[in-house]
């Protein structure tokens, strides 16, 4: 008998569209898990169980009743608190509804709750200063990386079988490899950012979910995607649903990949042994793989990088004083947060427009590269996840995170952000130790349907259901509570 909580949201919504569960079975449900989970593991900062509730019951699409949790940071909920982790926002309440939230409800997904996030999504690890450090569900003495960190906790431990995040260099597909989950990472503008925002940082930011399986996430894109009045451009259309192409050959792909990180140095041997292990894999599978270097990460572009971050950084912060009316006072704001914005505010407009322009010249390196593969494969993240407290700044060391957190995620996942291609990190390999390790495929621009076809291959070829089914079991028994209501526990039981 297969409990809910390992069950991804297909196969949920499934059950409520055969009638062998309701859409209030599988929220109450949830509901139950994420009071029992979230005290060990502080993935929800925001509950809204009783909107849940509410709504479970004429929920409609193709996800109706299954229980979702956003992040808390960019997507917003009309009368719900909104943080994005900042002390800064401690008591701002959303007036407004994003675009992604319509959609996601119009799919039949129910909203539980808010999930835990950095200061503004700004390091990769999820111990904001406001609500406290989100533990992995696989060693709770270790990261979720970040920024979706609360979000992967909620996926891998089995509060939900899938959770809102967004990406800005990284920010899905690191928690989604520290925590053994599928993330992926749409082309720019597949998913839209409005009302509020038209894009971000000229479209680094990316909308998504943490999933499960690969199928909940092509199937969650293809009920997302697509762009709403007055987005300032569109993302090349889809020939056809994401989610046939899961279950489509990919053919033999010529996939590139590179042990070697931009200084030309080598990650950890954990990450460095999941890279040897997809290479093998893949060219068991039938693909030819070649060792290659991805041309043009030079300084300048990481000159580049780092201007145009600060200069996004002065953005959220002077975003965030015309909107609430006032500004920081001491301790609203975090000290690498603070050192971050200082830096932006030094950054001219004609900084910021060079820098874009050197980008915009590296994106075209990248094109020129993917013209002669399909996809190119490194570790996802530099290291291991790291312990808890490591990765968090002080007054005394303001840019502690930054000098922390780097060494973890070296691998350059942001070279998806900068050039607008998908991106996705895949669960194949554990470290001795049982900590997840993921493995990252860049594909070409507006190529989902490639990276989905060979996700699918590789999670049939290496199912990871069973370790994450594991690690839901151990998180329940780390919790030292069970879920004990007979009629749940009998509801939630039922698939054999």
């Amino acid at each position: 008998m297969t409990d809910l909580s390992t069950l991804d949201a297909t196969a949920q919504a499934a059950l409520v569209r055969g009638g062998e569960l309701t859409a209030a079975d599988l929220v109450d449900a949830a509901i139950e898990r994420v009071e029992h989970l979230n005290p060990l593991l502080n993935a929800v900062i925001t509950p809204m169980f009783d909107a849940a509730r509410a709504a479970a019951p004429t929920a409609a699409g193709p996800f109706a009743g299954v229980p979702f949790l956003l992040k808390d940071l960019v997507t917003e909920v009309p009368g719900v608190r909104f943080t994005e982790g900042s002390v800064f926002l401690r008591d701002n309440v959303s007036g407004s509804e994003s675009e992604l939230v319509r959609r996601l409800r119009g799919a039949g997904l129910v909203l539980l709750g808010k999930t835990n996030t950095p200061e503004f999504g700004m390091v990769p690890a999820c111990e904001p200063v406001l609500h406290g450090p989100t533990r992995n569900p696989w060693a709770p003495d270790r990261s979720t990386s970040g920024s979706s960190g609360g979000s992967a906790a909620a996926v891998a431990s089995g509060m939900v079988p899938m959770a809102h995040g967004n990406d800005l260099g990284g920010s899905l597909r690191f928690p989604a490899s520290a925590c053994g989950l599928f993330g992926l990472k749409p082309t720019r503008a597949r998913v839209p950012l409005g009302p509020e925002y038209g894009d971000v940082l000229g479209g680094w930011a990316a909308e998504h979910a943490l999933t499960r399986s690969v199928r909940d996430s092509a199937a969650l894109l293809d009920a997302i995607a697509g762009p709403a009045p007055g987005d300032p451009y569109p993302a090349p259309p889809r020939t056809r649903p994401f989610a046939a192409e899961v279950t489509t050959a990919p053919g033999r792909l010529r996939i590139a990949f590179s042990p070697r990180l931009p200084d030309g140095s080598l990650g950890h041997p954990d990450c460095l042994a999941a890279l040897d292990d997809a290479v093998a894999l893949c060219t068991a599978l039938g693909h030819e793989l070649v060792e290659a270097d991805l041309p043009g990460l030079t300084p300048a572009v990481g000159t580049a990088i780092g201007t145009a971050f600060n200069a996004a950084t002065a953005w959220i912060v002077e975003y965030w004083i015309r909107r609430l009316g006032r500004r920081p006072a001491p301790g609203d704001l975090e000290p690498l947060t603070e050192a971050y914005w200082a830096a932006g505010q030094r950054v001219s407009a004609a900084d910021y427009l060079l820098a874009t322009e050197d980008l915009q010249a590296f994106s075209r390196v990248v094109a020129e590269f993917l013209g002669g593969f399909d996809a190119w494969l490194t570790p996802t993240m530099s290291a291991p996840p790291a312990r808890i407290g490591e990765i968090t700044s002080t007054p005394e060391e303001p840019l502690r995170a930054l000098e922390r957190g780097a060494p973890t995620v070296a691998y350059p996942a942001v070279v998806a952000n900068i050039t607008g291609n998908p991106a996705m990190s895949v669960p194949l390999w554990r470290t001795t130790d049982g900590l997840p390790i993921g493995v990252h495929f860049l594909g070409r621009f507006g190529g989902e349907a490639t990276l989905f076809r060979l996700a699918g291959q590789l999670e049939e070829a290496r199912p990871w259901a069973a370790a994450l089914d594991a690690c839901v079991g151990d998180a329940l028994a780390r919790s030292r509570q069970r879920v004990s209501s007979p009629s749940l526990r009998c509801r939630s039981a039922i698939v054999s």
